[in-house]
């Protein structure tokens, strides 16, 4: 959740203008003369001493917790940056941490020192991260050209090393250098040599089926070497202030402009560019696929899988981007609207051609991650609706590339309630299943959607000042029977309409046992208006500072931080017994209390009918397959969130591969031998919503969650894990969730103000 500042930039300055401008600190102690270490290779930008000492400065005066940047903060400063570069705590040595443990303490007088922060240790910290990679990196292509993989012995890799002490010396990280190697090498090898057609798991070792595996493998350390050791100041800059700003809460972050710009995207679900998703293959920029009705697309001379290796812009000489980081890449082809950009291809049919292709740049609408809606219609002719919302987007100008098209969850959810209402359904489910949030007054919005006005939320400042923000319009666009999915990736504002929608008692909740917990809201700072004169005249942009400046609380009075919004109804589900997943499983996470409800009229809708919702949905469960096959699942996701470790023995590898493959067959046989439901799903989307006809979604449609469908559902949930996409095709909480729904609407009645006035 954030919230662009409401007030002038202006009316900050004065706040700390001595601190700031004239970078007097009177009041600190003097910082310790400390032990020189060699000197860094690469050496911070001219304005990033400034820049880090004004991120300080914001987050000691703003930032809710209220706390001056002292020794305390310093270890989390230090250890956060220390996590960014290394998390699987492999390459520091024990030695090089008690090298730059003085620094650990002194953090905090390093980055206020008058006016100007010493950003010694961010490099030196670096340059030795960079050099212990070097030394990985020379290790693995030793054994690769010398070693004889064997995987008989029974062996097994820790797979989350985030909290084992690093190694203490460099004998005992390249044992722990060796054995992820030989992890990777026995994935690499295994995938070349299963098998799977026909529906068939069978092992075949062609002669020459591993003899590339080094080169391969040879090929990624080389690019991750290439990437890690090839930043530049900024990059420096960004993964420090990042660890500066994470001391202080984990959704308190530093965007150097690159990044400002990408989190704007993110909010207007639109940028200005040439319409393709690009991502990096052994150091070539290369097109993963194109947007319809983007520049490219509409050109016909660039395709899926061709290589960008140059751009230029408009007439200059173009710029060769081989082995040049993505992000940087990604910011050359982006530009204004109108603008035009070069590139030069090498074409996936032939990559020994060369051509070049001129585009002009245009605002590229990023529709798969608006609002879209389904119309179910069940056999006997009941209709129910299901909205899907992936975030709270809203229209944010950060950067200087035009003006967007506005955007609004609000105005979207309305169009898609709208057009349900006209083809008469009984019921409606918004999902916000992995929805992160965005928005804080698209929230208020949408929640207003689905009651008459009063308070949906309330917000602390650091003062203990509390503002209760309410929606105005007495008018209510739908008022029938309402059901709302939430998980644990469910964050901020889907929690505060949620627990909004759970107070009043307008809608049903249901999904995991809890939301993820993010409670907090956040402003966003642009740096450069508190940059000196002489510093803004002739530097770059030096970003913005997302500060956490209040905490949101329930109507009721409870906070939503760190617990979240527990569903009135719990299902089954893997994520529920994760470790890795929520607020609680976050570094720094602010604490959860509670303040004076507000004041609101209860409906309460949902509480006279919730013991027999939750029998009837019991009932369903403990006899449906497919939650059978979640329970199978969270037993398989429990014994390996406890084991920690991965084999690295091929015998059992390829038991476990075996397994997982003829369980997810099992279950793909079973569930296309159920016999057809009779249910009719249409598709309406904000761009259809208001014209005649819907398109029927078939059972062969081709998405990106099929390929995903024959993997078992703890493997699948491990994928949602590190992925947070969509859920699968194979639905079993939404499909409960619609017999929830039904049940609602049997019980209510027809005389019920839900059915009457909807």
């Amino acid at each position: 959740m954030y919230q662009m500042k409401r007030f002038s930039l202006a009316l900050l300055i004065p706040v700390i203008a001595l601190a700031i401008w004239v970078g007097c600190e009177t009041s600190r102690s003097s910082v310790p003369d400390l032990p020189s270490l060699p000197p860094t290779s690469l050496k911070p930008g001219p304005n990033d001493a400034r820049t880090a000492f004004i991120a300080a400065r914001l987050l000691e005066e703003f930032h809710y917790l209220q706390r001056p940047l002292d020794t305390e903060l310093s270890k989390r400063f230090f250890d956060g940056y220390i996590d960014s570069l290394d998390p699987r705590h492999e390459n520091f040595l024990q030695s090089d941490l008690a090298d730059f443990e003085v620094y650990r303490t002194n953090l905090d007088r390093l980055t206020l020192k008058q006016g100007k922060a010493d950003l010694t240790p961010a490099f030196a910290v670096y340059d030795r991260y960079s050099a212990r990679i070097q030394q990985h990196d020379a290790y693995v292509a030793d054994l690769l050209a010398h070693e004889k993989f064997k995987f008989g012995a029974d062996e097994k890799i820790m797979l989350d090393r985030r909290h084992e002490p690093f190694p203490k010396d460099l004998d005992e990280a390249k044992a722990l250098w060796r054995q992820r190697l030989r992890y990777e090498y026995l994935q690499e090898k295994l995938s070349r040599e299963i098998v799977t057609t026909n529906d068939e798991f069978a092992v075949k070792l062609p002669a020459d089926a591993a003899k590339d595996i080094p080169a391969t493998l040879a090929r990624h350390y080389q690019w991750n070497l290439h990437m890690t050791t090839n930043w530049d100041s900024d990059g420096v800059l960004q993964a420090y202030l990042n660890g500066l700003a994470h001391a202080y809460d984990p959704h308190t972050d530093y965007f150097s402009a690159p990044h400002a710009q990408d989190f704007s995207i993110g909010m207007n679900l639109s940028l200005f560019g040439i319409g393709a998703q690009l991502n990096e293959d052994d150091g070539y920029c290369t097109i993963h696929s194109l947007v319809p009705g983007g520049p490219a697309a509409k050109s016909k001379q660039v395709f899926e899988k061709d290589r960008i290796i140059a751009v230029a812009q408009s007439n200059a000489p173009p710029v060769d981007v081989v082995d040049m980081d993505l992000e940087k890449v990604v910011q050359q082809i982006r530009g204004t609207k109108g603008t035009e950009v070069r590139l030069t291809i090498s074409p996936a049919a032939d990559r020994s051609a060369r051509k070049i292709v001129k585009l002009i740049r245009d605002e590229i609408k990023l529709e798969d991650s608006e609002a879209k809606a389904k119309l179910v219609e069940l056999p006997g002719g009941k209709r129910i609706g299901i909205i899907d919302l992936p975030s709270f987007y809203a229209t944010v100008n950060l950067g200087d590339n035009g003006n967007t098209t506005p955007k609004s969850t609000s105005v979207d959810v309305a169009k898609l309630v709208k057009r349900l209402k006209q083809e008469k359904v009984s019921g409606i489910i918004i999902d916000l299943r992995t929805n992160p949030g965005g928005s804080l007054e698209e929230a208020i919005k949408f929640t207003g959607l689905f009651i008459k006005e009063g308070p949906v939320v309330q917000a602390r400042d650091p003062d203990g000042h509390v503002q209760v923000d309410s929606d105005p319009d007495p008018t209510e666009l739908y008022a029938g029977p309402l059901v709302v999915m939430v998980n644990r990736f469910s964050a901020s504002a889907s929690e505060i309409a949620a627990a909004a929608l759970q107070d009043y008692g307008r809608a049903l909740i249901v999904g995991d046992i809890s939301t993820h917990g993010k409670g907090t809201v956040q402003s966003l700072n642009p740096l450069k208006p508190y940059m000196l004169p002489t510093e803004n005249g002739n530097s770059n942009d030096p970003g913005n500072l997302k500060i956490t400046i209040r905490k949101f609380y329930r109507i009721s009075g409870a906070s939503t931080q760190l617990k979240g919004v527990e569903p009135d109804i719990v299902l089954p589900d893997v994520l529920n017994y994760s470790t890795q997943v929520g607020e609680v499983s976050l570094d720094n996470p602010l604490p959860w209390d509670t303040i004076q409800p507000a004041n609101y009229e209860k409906l309460n809708f949902v509480q006279p009918y919730l013991p027999a919702l939750k029998a009837h949905s019991d009932d369903r469960i403990a006899t449906n397959q497919d939650f059978l096959y979640v329970k199978q699942d969270i037993e398989q996701f429990q014994k390996m969130q406890a084991d920690k470790t991965a084999t690295i023995n091929e015998r059992d590898a390829l038991k476990e591969r075996e397994r997982n493959f003829l369980l997810g067959k099992a279950r793909d046989a079973e569930r296309s031998a159920r016999p057809a439901d009779g249910v009719k799903v249409f598709e309406i989307t904000v761009k259809n919503s208001d014209q005649p006809g819907l398109k029927e979604i078939t059972a062969n449609a081709e998405t990106d969650a099929d390929a995903d469908a024959a993997m078992t559902g703890a493997n699948l949930t491990h994928k949602a894990i590190a992925d947070k996409k969509s859920p699968p095709p194979f639905d079993p909480m939404l499909d409960e969730t619609e017999h929830i729904l039904l049940d609602y609407i049997s019980l209510l009645g027809k005389n019920s103000p839900l059915i009457v006035n909807q």
